[in-house]
């Protein structure tokens, strides 16, 4: 069954118009032709590392809907047990949440660089972020290269501040990039996250031929046979969900979902 989750798109998608002008001078900044007033020069973006695990582009999988749900500018992988759920940012599908029991990967899709990746640049902006928000964050080099992992404030059901632990991942692929936001118990048991990383690497990217700016969101759609959940059925599920809370990036409760 499948249901769908509006979230808010200024704060969960961002999409930056960037120059050529622009590019050039971060290029130039990073190669250490900064002020020397600066305390630290920004971080160098780099070409995309090899990627022999995945996750993949559609280019390099000859089926790429052979045990994986067709989302359009995703594939995600199937797996016995999981829910699927899309959110929404505006009119358009931007990102796919896997539930796996009590924990979840949220993946998201965005447009990249020809010729240099951007999750350092990404990493940085996460971190900032949850930090002025009042959280931790640790960057540290995990199973699948550098990653984040952060306790993030939130609201819990009873009105109490708490905190959520979640880890952050991504990869650079060829004029794309995919972010992972792992939740739950795979967020603090590695043999939980395993298999959430496994269905992480093991997702294809369709980025498509068109011209998209850097860090606009690959857009996705519903499967053809995907199922309407009421949406009085989801708000019960979210009222008693774990991942429910105040971080609305992190929440659970979505609307479209498939039961496998």
């Amino acid at each position: 069954m499948f249901g769908r989750r509006r979230k808010r798109s200024e704060e969960d998608v961002e999409s930056l118009d960037v120059t050529s002008e622009e590019l050039a001078e971060d290029a130039e900044d990073a190669a250490g032709l900064v002020d020397e007033g600066d305390e630290e020069a920004p971080r160098v973006s780099l070409p995309p590392a090899p990627r022999p695990d995945g996750p993949w582009d559609v280019s390099e999988v000859r089926e790429p809907g052979e045990g994986r749900v067709d989302l359009g500018g995703m594939f995600v992988p199937g797996v016995e047990g999981m829910e699927l759920r899309v959110e929404v940012a505006g009119d358009a599908i931007v990102a796919a949440t896997v539930v796996l029991r009590d924990s979840a990967v949220q993946l998201q899709a965005f447009a990249a660089p020809k010729k240099e990746g951007i999750w350092g640049e990404v990493r940085d902006e996460i971190a900032t972020g949850i930090t002025q928000q009042g959280g931790v964050v640790d960057e540290v080099e995990g199973p699948l290269g550098w990653e984040l992992r952060a306790q993030v404030p939130v609201q819990l059901p009873d009105g109490k501040n708490g905190v959520q632990v979640v880890r952050f991942i991504g990869v650079d692929g060829p004029r794309w990039f995919l972010r992972g936001v792992i939740s739950g118990q795979g967020a603090v048991q590695p043999e939980t996250g395993s298999l959430l990383e496994a269905i992480f690497q093991d997702t294809v990217v369709v980025r498509g031929e068109g011209p998209m700016a850097p860090r606009d969101p690959v857009v996705l759609k519903l499967p053809n046979d995907a199922q309407m959940v009421p949406d009085g059925v989801q708000q019960e599920e979210a009222q008693g969900s774990r991942f429910a809370g105040g971080a609305d990036r992190l929440q659970r409760g979505p609307e479209i979902t498939e039961v496998r």
